[in-house]
């Protein structure tokens, strides 16, 4: 797009919220700030901010254009940094997206990396949607299952996921433990609420056990695993973890056929970045410390 100081001034009045921010940022008069959000609104027809007392609020074509903008001043800060053969800092935002369930282990590798760059603001985002990374909705996803095929996108196999067979003590005091798989009809399950969940454990779950027995069913794992710690019925957790939850005991041991791989997705156009290139690296040696 023409006139990229004005998407770069909404940009930066988008991410911080408030014109003053925006002018210091820029080196700015904020009268400036103010010049170029009115020509880029008049120009494109929307409006992209809400104004109001405590600053500038994005609508939704500002968010659409802040993701488009942020997406191209990364790959300017790349391109500047690769000219002046530099490049060794992490600063700015540092988005990554996965499962809710992998929060667990990935929480703490963010703080890290965080704390060690203290320049770099990190938002991690969870859930199922897929964020569109070519749209700057991400740096970094982490995606469960067959390997991402979306073009214009970096994988690389990072691990597998084990999963367990798991249930509170309250639970096996109460109902018993299972002696095999046949048994397991006679037991409770927490699950998915999707029958068609993609989940390696729901697929095989669903296929050993009448529907009925299915007793607790809920949207992610998260909710998954408060039900079965409080005694709703056995479900599934990753391997790790299991030690960090006190009461949870396995009933049976992880198998191929309950577990997922993990992949690492990056945009080409971001991968060689500095703080994503960090990241990577930084994530997986950390991973390799897990069991």
């Amino acid at each position: 797009m023409d006139h990229w100081d004005e998407v770069r001034t909404a940009y930066q009045v988008a991410r911080l919220g408030t014109v003053s921010g925006a002018a210091d940022v820029l080196g700015v008069h904020h009268a400036t700030v103010i010049r170029h959000i009115d020509a880029l609104e008049q120009r494109l027809g929307v409006k992209l901010f809400q104004r109001h007392a405590r600053g500038y609020n994005p609508t939704e074509a500002g968010n659409d254009l802040l993701k488009v903008a942020q997406a191209t001043d990364d790959q300017f800060s790349q391109l500047g940094a690769r000219l002046r053969g530099q490049g060794d800092g992490v600063s700015g935002d540092l988005t990554v997206t996965s499962l809710a369930s992998f929060s667990t282990m990935l929480t703490p590798v963010l703080v890290k990396f965080q704390q060690a760059n203290p320049d770099l603001r990190v938002r991690y985002l969870t859930g199922d949607r897929l964020f569109r990374l070519e749209y700057g909705e991400a740096h970094v996803a982490i995606r469960a299952g067959a390997a991402p095929d979306q073009p214009d996108n970096v994988v690389q196999k990072f691990i597998n996921q084990r999963t367990a067979m798991v249930a509170s003590q309250s639970y096996i005091d109460r109902k018993g433990m299972p002696t095999s798989d046949e048994d397991l009809v006679n037991h409770d399950f927490v699950s998915h609420d999707d029958d068609a969940s993609r989940a390696p454990f729901h697929q095989w779950l669903m296929s050993k056990v009448p529907l009925d027995r299915i007793v607790y069913r809920t949207m992610d794992n998260r909710s998954m695993r408060d039900a079965i710690a409080a005694g709703a019925g056995i479900g599934f957790l990753p391997t790790y973890e299991v030690p960090m939850m006190p009461g949870i005991v396995k009933v049976m041991d992880a198998r191929d056929e309950w577990s997922a791989d993990l992949w690492l997705v990056t945009h080409v156009d971001l991968h060689r970045t500095p703080k994503v290139k960090q990241f990577l690296s930084f994530l997986k040696e950390q991973a390799g410390t897990w069991d």
